[in-house]
């Protein structure tokens, strides 16, 4: 992963549901539950998503269809977990920055 590209917040949450097998519907669930619904993945966002990460490695097919009640399921990989520790640490980073600046100045930066 390029140290100087940020993961999407999109990118993020579907990669951090994916630590167990999931399928399409079940990834929209669970990014709307842990962001208490602030985060909403449309279909083609979702999807969309899905296939960059294949196709990169980050991902993995778990399983199949196998008939028309299975749907095809995903989990990350090793080399996904790597890009999701990194950009954990990277906003780990970020937010220590930011209260190492709120201390030294004794206010809080606002907009």
């Amino acid at each position: 992963m390029d140290k100087n590209v940020p993961l999407t917040e999109a990118l993020f949450y579907i990669l951090l549901s994916l630590r167990k097998p999931n399928h399409g519907y079940g990834i929209i669930q669970e990014v709307e539950r842990l962001t208490g619904g602030r985060v909403v993945l449309g279909p083609g966002t979702l999807y969309g998503a899905i296939q960059t990460m294949l196709a990169k490695g980050w991902i993995r097919i778990f399983s199949e269809e196998t008939d028309s009640r299975r749907k095809k399921e995903y989990v990350i990989t090793e080399t996904g977990g790597r890009v999701f520790a990194e950009e954990r640490r990277r906003l780990e980073e970020l937010l220590a920055n930011a209260a190492l600046m709120e201390e030294e100045t004794g206010r809080y930066i606002s907009g």
